[in-house]
């Protein structure tokens, strides 16, 4: 792809945001081996689809033969990005962050080659600044300027609290694109403004500016939020093909293009094709949804994975199945009374839902079911002197008994 002006055609497709085209075309033109940064904070241990959106975009970029540089906000992920945020983070203390990074380097590189791929830590600069360096830092913002973002002028005006050290943030991720030079930065649309930060600080510290690129937000599978670990409502690189497999197929039928879209490498034209066919009746909803899910639980598993999901899927749902391989989990009898537990602090205990809260709200949706019969009451008491078979929704299922 020699021509440039192709070159920035195939690289803006599909973003949100494309800050200095112009800047783009010069370092392409000068035939340099572009440095092309992405962070993430280390807030939950598992990456989602939300964040394959980006390292697609990244990938291209490395195969077109530039340099990634996966950054680890290891440090700035101690303070949590506010970004979006209603209210002050609780920050991750030093070990949550350690242990979340070592799993994001395992699952980058299911899309991204390591071997093409530098990954570096932002405490390797940021924690060695001198209360000097951080006050030049400071000294580069308002705070007016700092409220013209989106989510801090909301909490300013509801009377929300805004911690000092979130205007820190952006100056310190910003500060990052100065360490490293980098000549592009690739983030989520809500990353706006820490990048145009990170652009407008380069210049101030006498750096070429980075050209900006964002990409869509990619909802959850709720169809409304962000895809979020916070909202429940993920996609995770590392789900089992079953539960990549059952959640795409559980997304709002007006998501899909979108996915494929964002997610695949469909050619557009035959994603407004299918979206065509899916307006006219000519496809069904189903069998576009199945091929989708198959192409993500190919994506990290392979296609022998994604087919047996999709077998298991169909004989669960459509025959009424049980699937192969539901776990036994073995309840403490010091849990019990009289080897009994109401039904509602079961399923928390089994795992199947996070809280005994979120099973009672299950229960009265009529998503539970005991021994394949529904519940209905929340305080039912379940005998564990032997084996029981509880269902929650209709991908999550459990045998349990007293140990």
């Amino acid at each position: 792809m020699a021509d440039v002006s192709k070159q920035i055609e195939f690289l803006k497709k599909g973003s949100a945001d494309f800050v200095g085209e112009e800047d783009l075309a010069a370092k392409l033109k000068s035939g340099k081996k572009l440095k092309v940064k992405f962070g993430a904070d280390p807030s939950a241990p598992d990456l989602h689809l939300g964040h394959l959106v980006v390292l697609r975009k990244l990938k291209a970029f490395q195969d077109m033969g530039h340099e990634i540089i996966f950054l680890i906000g290891d440090f700035t992920g101690m303070i949590g990005d506010p970004s979006g945020k209603s209210e002050t983070r609780k920050p991750l203390s030093r070990d949550d962050v350690k242990r979340n990074a070592k799993t994001y380097q395992d699952q980058i590189f299911k899309i991204l080659d390591p071997k093409k791929t530098r990954v570096v830590y932002n405490s390797a600069w940021l924690s060695k600044m001198d209360l000097v360096s951080v006050m030049k830092l400071m000294s580069q913002y308002s705070v007016a300027r700092m409220l013209e973002r989106a989510d801090f002028k909301e909490r300013f005006k509801g009377n929300k609290e805004i911690s000092i050290v979130e205007f820190l943030y952006p100056l310190m991720q910003g500060y990052d694109s100065v360490e490293l030079e980098a000549d592009v930065e690739l983030g989520g649309h809500d990353q706006i403004f820490n990048l145009l930060v990170g652009r407008e600080l380069q210049k101030t510290y006498g750096k070429p500016q980075q050209v900006i690129i964002t990409m869509p937000l990619l909802e959850g599978t709720d169809g409304t939020l962000k895809m979020s670990k916070s909202y429940g409502n993920y996609i995770g690189f590392t789900d089992s093909p079953k539960d990549i497999y059952g959640k795409t197929m559980s997304i709002p039928d007006s998501l899909m293009i979108k996915y494929y879209s964002l997610l695949t490498d469909l050619e557009e034209s035959e994603t407004e094709a299918m979206e065509k066919a899916l307006k006219s009746g000519d496809l069904h909803p189903k069998t576009a949804k199945s091929r989708l899910a198959k192409l993500l639980v190919s994506l990290f598993w392979g296609g022998s994975a994604a087919e047996k999901a999709a077998e298991e899927f169909d004989s669960v749902f459509k025959e009424n199945k049980l699937p192969e391989d539901i776990p036994l989990v073995k309840i403490s009898k010091s849990l019990l009374t009289g080897g009994t537990m109401p039904v509602s602090r079961l399923i928390a205990a089994s795992g199947l839902l996070e809280s005994v809260g979120e099973a009672k709200r299950m229960i009265k949706g009529g998503g539970v079911k005991l021994d394949e019969v529904k519940v209905t009451d929340e305080n039912l008491l379940v005998d564990l002197n032997k084996q029981r078979l509880i269902s929650v929704g209709k991908r999550k299922f459990a045998r349990v008994i007293c140990a």
